[in-house]
C-alpha cells in the first residue's frame, strides 16, 4: 500500500518551489503525492510576476476530494496567499487526525511577497496551533512574532520558544538565513531544544525552493510513519544532496532550483 502525502500550496510555473517542488520531494522519498493548489503564480528563477489566488470554494473542494477518498498520512501546508484561504484550509482539514507540517511561506527567493501582510496574524492565530511542526526561516519567525530576525543561537532558541508560546507544538528553526560556515537547524518545543542538525553552508545561488522541499520532505517521512526527529533527519540528508547537485542543473538565470532527483539521474 502506498504512503500518501498531501501538499496544500501555490503553484510555481518555474517548477522549483511550491506544489511542483513538493510533489518531486514526495516522490523522491517514496511517497505518493497529492495536491491542493491555493494560488497560481507566474514565476521563474528571477521573479514572481503575477499571483492569482484560487477561489475559496475550489480550494475547499480540492481538499475534500483528496481527504474523502485517499488515506493521507501527512499534510504539508505552504503558500496560502490570503487570510480567507488560510481560514478555509483550517476548516477543511479540521477533522484530519494525522501530522501537519506548516511552512509559513511569506517571501519568494526573489524577494517577492507571497503572503498578504494582513494574513500573517491569521496564519499565526489559526494555523500555527493545529500544526504538528512549523518550519520558519529566521525572517519568517521574526515576522510571526513581530520581532527582528534572530541573529545568534540564543535568540533563535528564544524565538522558537516564543512561537510555542503562541500555540506551536514544535518549531524547526531553520538557519539558512544566518551567517557562518555551518547552517544550524533547531527543533524546539516549549521545554527548549529537542535536537540540532548542522550542515556546511554551500556557496551557491541555486537554492530556489529549499524551504518548500524541506517541509515536504518532512511530511513524506511522517506519512511513512517515521517519528518527527527521524523525519527531519531523513529530510535534512536528502535536502543537502539536492543542494549539492543543484549547480549541475543550470536551470534559469537567477536563483535556480534544487536537484530533487539527484539520487535517480545526473544533470
Amino acid at each position: 500500500m502506498a504512503h500518501i502525502a498531501l501538499t496544500i500550496a501555490g503553484s510555481d510555473s518555474g517548477g522549483g518551489a511550491g506544489i511542483q517542488a513538493d510533489l518531486k520531494a514526495f516522490s523522491a522519498l517514496g511517497t505518493f503525492g497529492t495536491s491542493v493548489i491555493t494560488a497560481v503564480t507566474a514565476q521563474n528563477t528571477q521573479a514572481v510576476t503575477a499571483v492569482h489566488p484560487i477561489p475559496l470554494d475550489v480550494v475547499r473542494a480540492q481538499i475534500e476530494a483528496v481527504l474523502s477518498d485517499m488515506d493521507v498520512g501527512a499534510i504539508k501546508i505552504g503558500m496560502l496567499a490570503t487570510p480567507e484561504i488560510i481560514g478555509v484550509v483550517a476548516e477543511a482539514i479540521g477533522a484530519f487526525s494525522g501530522p501537519v507540517v506548516l511552512d509559513p511561506v511569506m517571501i519568494a527567493k526573489s524577494g517577492d511577497a507571497l503572503l498578504a501582510e494582513e494574513a500573517v496574524t491569521t496564519l499565526r492565530d489559526v494555523l500555527v496551533p493545529i500544526a504538528t511542526v512549523i518550519t520558519p526561516n529566521l525572517p519568517e519567525a521574526g515576522w510571526l512574532l513581530d520581532e527582528e530576525a534572530a541573529e545568534n543561537q540564543a535568540a533563535v532558541v528564544a524565538q522558537g520558544q516564543g512561537l510555542c508560546a503562541v500555540g506551536a507544538q514544535t518549531v524547526l528553526m531553520k538557519g539558512g538565513h544566518a551567517q557562518g560556515d555551518l547552517c544550524h537547524d533547531y527543533l524546539i518545543n516549549s521545554d527548549g531544544v529537542l535536537r540540532e542538525w548542522t550542515a556546511p553552508r554551500r556557496a551557491t545561488k541555486n537554492t530556489h525552493g529549499t524551504g518548500c522541499t524541506l517541509s515536504s520532505s518532512i511530511a513524506a517521512g511522517l506519512a511513512k510513519g517515521l517519528s518527527l526527529e527521524d523525519a527531519v533527519t531523513e529530510a535534512h540528508v536528502y535536502l543537502q544532496g539536492a543542494i549539492a547537485a543543484a549547480d549541475d542543473l543550470k536551470v534559469g538565470h537567477g536563483h535556480g532550483p534544487l536537484h530533487h532527483f539527484h539520487r535517480v539521474w545526473g544533470a
